[in-house]
């Protein structure tokens, strides 16, 4: 073989590789190109997250406790994987009577010990210092069964240190939950979750 078509052969072939990789294509016989991933670990300590139910008296305020956090996401591609967890037996709202009722009748949560998000895409620029605003699709189990929803968050790095905020309406009652209007006081068929996570990138 003469040495310009060893070259050009040569050539054809970087170019196939390039093309599988940017696609995401896999090709038989050809490796692909990995891109590189971020991987974010939140701190349970740190993080925060918050619901609120409205009623006529102004309704229900109180926290969750995150149990686990752990995020893979591609900036360049824009997919996401990993777990957020929350346990729903640490629903604290201030008024005892009122958390059995919610973790008991409403959550269940002697079955269903977790209330999660699994990332599973995402829409928007990631920066990897300053701040971003994403829209990050996934999906929310609640009560054992899982709902696809969508969570605009905004995020701040310094250094490898992330600050990530984000707040999303879960329609229990949609979704099957027990409604806790009695006659003499409607509550709201939503509920507001806010997230103040906070988490460190780690490659």
């Amino acid at each position: 073989m003469n040495p310009h078509t060893r070259i050009a052969r040569r050539s054809l072939y970087c170019g196939i590789l390039l093309l599988a990789g940017v696609s995401g294509v896999g090709l038989p016989g050809i490796p692909q190109i990995a891109f590189a991933q971020e991987k974010l670990a939140l701190d349970a300590g740190k993080s925060e997250v918050h619901f609120g139910l409205k009623d006529v008296h102004g309704g229900a305020h109180g926290t969750f406790k995150l149990l686990q956090g752990e995020i893979g996401f591609d900036p360049e591609h824009g997919t996401a994987s990993g777990l957020i967890a929350v346990d729903a037996l640490s629903g604290n709202s201030g008024s005892t009577a009122r958390d059995r009722k919610m973790t008991e009748e409403e959550l269940k949560a002697q079955s269903y010990k977790t209330v999660s998000f699994a990332p599973m895409r995402f829409t928007g620029v990631f920066h990897r210092s300053g701040d971003s605003t994403l829209q990050v699709h996934g999906v929310f189990t609640l009560v054992g069964v899982s709902h696809e929803i969508d969570v605009p968050m905004q995020i701040h790095v310094e250094g490898r240190q992330v600050r990530a905020t984000g707040t999303f309406m879960v329609p229990y009652v949609q979704w099957g939950l027990k409604d806790p209007s009695v006659f003499i006081l409607r509550v709201a068929k939503e509920v507001q979750i806010d997230l103040n996570l906070v988490g460190a990138l780690e490659k």
